[in-house]
């Protein structure tokens, strides 16, 4: 009897805990996450699934598949390493070359740093590990517009985004003996339509425009000359500096000249 009684206390405790945790979640912030993340995981998952497919097809089994998306989680990156091991290609080589290509990250992480300053460490190194291209132009387009956006709502704009990529990646490892030709699906143009989309929607003043017009010249240009993946780091300092120097620009103040008498 004694040990029952524990039992139903246990139970009410867990109860109250679970409640308690419930209420206080601001459901708000947490839908709107889950709101401003549906373009980037409605783009995720076709991607996620094309990867899932080509990671079987180099004989790499659906846990590993998920594995890498869960622990790596860079679109571009994992598409790179996956063909290497089909090349079977030194670990140090796959390493050092999905390095390099991830390597714009230090200048989202550096532009968007300024507003996270009030998250923990533990909740900083969980938003550094879910950050990518297309959660990082959601994140600009809405942090430019408040001081101290809420943790929950950036948390789970990114979480939703991971766990769509996962979701796509496991998908598409279990079917991926069934399909050989993904262009055949139109899953190759999931990622740049999507591109295409998060540059739109930033494109709301002539300085952003005029940003977006050189960084793609810059890229294009620098693809052509260049090759290989330094050209999106160059061309993204690029857009950067011009971005700057416009702002110095049109934010300097007039100078104004009071008249005699």
């Amino acid at each position: 009897m004694e040990d029952l009684y524990y039992l139903k206390a246990l139970k009410a405790m867990l109860k109250d805990e679970g409640m308690t945790f419930f209420s206080s979640l601001n459901w708000k912030n947490l839908a709107g996450g889950l709101k401003i993340s549906l373009p980037v995981c409605l783009g995720y998952f076709p991607i996620g699934f094309a990867y899932g497919v080509m990671a079987t097809g180099v004989d790499l089994s659906p846990g590993q598949t998920a594995l890498m998306s869960i622990l790596v989680f860079a679109g571009s990156s994992q598409f790179i390493a996956v063909s290497m091991i089909g090349e079977q290609l030194p670990v140090l080589t796959i390493a050092l070359t999905t390095f390099l290509v991830n390597l714009r990250h230090l200048l989202m992480s550096a532009a968007i740093s300024p507003f996270l300053g009030h998250l923990n460490r533990l909740q900083q190194a969980l938003f550094a590990h879910q950050l990518t291209d297309e959660t990082f132009a959601l994140h600009s387009l809405h942090f430019s517009k408040e001081k101290d956006p809420p943790v929950l709502r950036i948390i789970t704009t990114n979480m939703a985004a991971h766990l769509s990529w996962v979701a796509g990646s496991l998908a598409g490892a279990w079917t991926g003996s069934l399909l050989t030709d993904l262009e055949a699906l139109g899953l190759d143009f999931t990622l740049g339509a999507m591109f295409i989309f998060l540059l739109v929607i930033q494109l709301t003043t002539l300085r952003y425009i005029c940003v977006a017009f050189l960084s793609v010249a810059a890229s294009v240009l620098l693809f052509k000359f260049l090759g290989g993946h330094w050209y999106i780091v160059i061309s993204t300092l690029f857009a950067a500096t011009a971005g700057l120097f416009l702002d110095k620009i049109t934010d300097t103040p007039k100078l104004k000249f009071k008249g005699k008498g």
